[in-house]
Formats: structure tokens, sequence, C-alpha cells
């Protein structure tokens, strides 16, 4: 009895166990032919992304066809992947994400650019509207107005009293003559009198009053500021003595300090507009007048002169202006806000936007600057959008990923980027376009022994080669990584 209930319940847990098994045997048969689910879908999907090339995020202007180590660091390789319809030299970010970003665009503009720059200056006297006052003649200073040096005077205000004996002695001659009527003669004496250094206004109240006038006033033939005034009661007087200076205010000039990199664009005859912090409000208008030829070494400017009519005399030398300087000469040109321009120092970029997201670096060539917008020369076209905010960001993410920024025109190489890298190397395959190389190690590029697929600089390198042919091989770096520039049979290892 006991033996029938053992073999019963052995019975029972065989027949269990082949149930479990058939079970894991049926349900792969079973899944195969249930229609796939999303997530399932999901997977498919990430296995058809199709890797671009493998890059080191800590040199990522390096890229590589296989996976691997880095040669450059001790960590494996990162996959670049395609985006469908990506652009390998281009930055995706979903569309939804933009304002997120901070993100703002502008439109590449073409337009009239008229070119200003603002510069500082500060008024000074006019030095050509100056007034010297010279003693003609010996005397003595018998009376001194009462002005001083810095005063503004009128035209004709009197500065001081002479008398010269000299002329009492010409002028009783002068007189006795004309009483004579001798005509000849008193022409003679009257030539006598100027050559002593008598005012013809003087000569002629001297014929009118008959009287002896020794006495010499000396006034300002101008209006304007006493600059200098070295006369003083009772001093004496010599010929050609400086007695006084007078400066006129009818016009000052400008004094306007402009950087030497902005020096080009100056020319004499351009129009200038002044604004002046004690008179608010009010623009002066004026031309420049010189371009002085001496750059000032400490601040690296160069001065210029602009000259501005002061009718009213309120323009007083010594106040400060704010200077703009307006370019003469107007061009249609394409224009960009300058707060789009990426400046790096050794080239200028900015991030042009595509379609569907997509954010790419472009190298420009950048004209004049004024009023927030800078022309663009070459590298964009009319119509374009750029991006004006964020764009740090996005170049940024440019870099990581290594696109090098595209130019209208390709530059000529350096001598680093046209030397070659060599190493030995075998076959694997060979077309047209590309090679695939069991290649030992790259000793200037610091790259170990690999196999990869590089392209061919040009198709006449395959002549000859086939698959299991040992080459020494050269190649260069470019901004799309390696490129086989020369294959030659050769018996080297790789």
């Amino acid at each position: 009895m006991n033996h029938k209930k053992w073999n019963g319940a052995l019975l029972a847990g065989i027949s269990l166990a082949l149930g479990v098994a058939g079970g894991y045997w049926f349900a792969p048969k079973r899944m195969s032919g249930v229609p796939s689910t999303a997530p399932e879908q999901s997977l498919n999907s990430l296995d058809e992304r199709k890797a671009l090339y493998w890059y080191d995020p800590m040199y990522p202007q390096q890229k590589f066809d296989n996976p691997g180590k880095s040669p450059f660091m001790d960590m494996q390789l990162v996959p670049q992947y395609a985006s469908g319809v990506g652009d390998r030299a281009a930055v995706s970010i979903d569309p939804s994400l933009t304002q997120n970003l901070g993100l703002r665009f502008a439109t590449v503009t073409r337009g009239v650019f008229e070119s200003s720059l603002e510069v500082t200056g500060v008024l000074a006297f006019n030095e050509r509207d100056v007034a010297v006052i010279q003693a003609r003649t010996p005397g003595f200073v018998e009376r001194v107005y009462a002005h001083a040096p810095g005063d503004v005077l009128k035209a004709n205000a009197a500065l001081a009293d002479i008398l010269v004996p000299e002329w009492a002695a010409a002028q009783t001659e002068f007189l006795a003559l004309k009483r004579n009527g001798d005509t000849d003669l008193l022409a003679a004496a009257r030539q006598r009198l100027r050559l002593t250094g008598m005012p013809v206004a003087l000569i002629t109240q001297l014929e009118r009053s008959s009287k002896v006038q020794p006495n010499l006033t000396l006034t300002s033939p101008i209006s304007g500021v006493l600059q200098e005034l070295n006369v003083r009661a009772g001093m004496t007087v010599a010929t050609g003595d400086t007695l006084a200076r007078v400066n006129g205010l009818s016009s000052v000039w400008l004094a306007v300090a402009v950087p030497e990199s902005d020096a080009g664009a100056i020319t004499v005859g351009q129009s200038v507009e002044a604004r002046l912090p004690a008179f608010p409000g009010a623009t002066l208008s004026g031309k420049v007048s010189a371009i002085l030829p001496e750059t000032n070494p400490d601040s690296r400017t160069l001065r210029v002169r602009v000259e501005l009519p002061n009718p009213d005399g309120r323009l007083r030398p010594g106040l400060t202006a704010q200077v703009r300087l307006n370019r003469t000469v107007e061009q249609s040109v394409l224009w960009v806000p300058s707060e789009a321009v990426i400046r790096t120092g050794r080239r200028a970029l900015v991030m042009l936007a595509e379609d569907a997201g997509r954010y790419r670096p472009v190298e420009v060539q950048l004209g004049q600057e004024s009023d927030g917008k800078t022309a663009i020369l070459k590298g964009l076209g009319e119509g374009q959008k750029v991006v004006t905010s964020g764009q740090f960001l996005l170049d940024s993410e440019a870099s990581l990923k290594g696109i090098v920024a595209s130019s209208e025109e390709v530059s000529p190489p350096s001598a680093a980027a046209a030397s070659f890298h060599e190493a030995d190397g075998q076959i694997v395959e060979i077309n047209d376009k590309d090679v695939t190389l069991a290649h030992g190690p790259f000793k200037t590029l610091g790259m170990p022994g690999m196999t990869m697929t590089f392209p061919l600089a040009s198709p006449a390198l395959m002549q000859g080669l086939k698959a299991g042919d040992k080459v020494r091989v050269a190649v260069s770096q470019t901004d799309d990584g390696l490129r086989v520039e020369r294959l030659d049979k050769s018996g080297g290892q790789p």
C-alpha cells in the first residue's frame, strides 16, 4: 500500500515538472505570433539608430570610425548617433525647448548702414583766432585799465595808455608843415608818423584837432578772452614787446580722441554731432577740420580736430562733449545685431538657425559696427535667421560634439594642418572612396594600432593596390577626421 502511494507521488511530481517545462517551451512560440507592442517598437527604433562616429568627450574634435578605447584618455569612445533628419554639422534641439532655453532670433537684413562712432571730446580755443598786441615804439605805461587774464573782452576794449615821447616831436613838425601849406613836405611828414608806429586813426585825429597827442591807448582788436596782459603802470616798454594776447570765441575747437582701430574711417569734412552736459538737449553740428599726424602712445588714440561755430559765445574751452562721428559714405550691406556675433579672438561666428530646431555655427567676416548693428561682409545671406540670445550655449554644445564652423571660402591650410602622420599597415578592404586598414600606431597622433576605415583623398590612390597588400600610409587631420593622403606599398609590418 505504501509502495503504491510512493509511486503515485512520484508520477505526480514528474507530471508537474513536464508541465512547467512545456510552458517555457511553448511561451516563445506563442509570443512570436503576437503583434509587436509599443515597447518592442521603441527598442527596434533604438536598434535602427546608426552611429555616425565615435569620439573622446575630452578631445571631441577627433573622430573615429569604430568603437574602442580612446588613444588620448583611459576611457571608452562615445558614439555619436544620427538623428534621422539631423545634420552632422548642426546642433539639434527640440523646438518646444526654445523658449525654456531663452533663445531669441534675428533676421539677416540688407539695407543702408549708417556707420557712426561715439567718442568723447574737450572744447579748446581756436588757435587760429588770436590777436597779439605789441609795442611798435618805445614808451612809458601811464595807465592800465581794470582787466586781468581770463576776462572776456569786446572788440576795441581799452587795455592801457602809453606815453610815447618820440611822437611829440614828430607831431609838432607835422603841424608846422601843415600851417605852411607845403603839400609834398606834409605828405612826407605824415609818412614819418606812420613809421614811428602811430596808428592811422590817431594821425587823422591829429590833423583834425591840430593838437599834439603823444599818448597811445592800447585796445583789443577782436572780442574774446584776454589770455595775457603784460603791462603795469609806470613800466617802460620797448619796440616789439608783447603787451597783451586775446583769443577769439567766435568759433572753438573740439579735440576728439579716436581709437587707432577706427582711425581709418575718419576723413576731413566728415559731419559731427556733439552733445554737451552743460547744455542738455542741445545738439551742435560741425565738421572734421583736421586729423593730427601723431598718435598718443599711451592711450593709442588719434587726435581729431572739429571746428564748432560759437556765435553767442556760450561754448567755453574746457567743457566736455559726447561726440558722434557720422560716415559720409552710405552703402547697402548685410547686417545683424551685434549681440549675435561670437568673437573668439581668432575669428567671428554666428549660430545660424535652420529648420526643425537645427543650429549650425557659421564663420563670418565682419565689417563696421554702429548703433548695435554689425555689417557682415561674408558668410551669411539675406533672410537667414541667427541666434541673438543663447548662442553661447549652442556654441558650447557644438564644440563638445566636435562641430567645426563652416565658412564661405576655404582658407589655405596652415603648416600644422598640412603635415602628414604616417604608419605601417595592411589593407583589409579598399575601393575608390575609402580603405580599411589594420595599421600600426600613429606616433605623432598618439594613436595606437587598430583596424579603421579612412576616406581616400583621391580615387587614384587605390590604383595597383588590393586587399592584403602591406602599405605605408600617410594621413592628414581634417575637420571631418583623418583622411588618407598617400598609400605606398612597403614591407612594413602593421
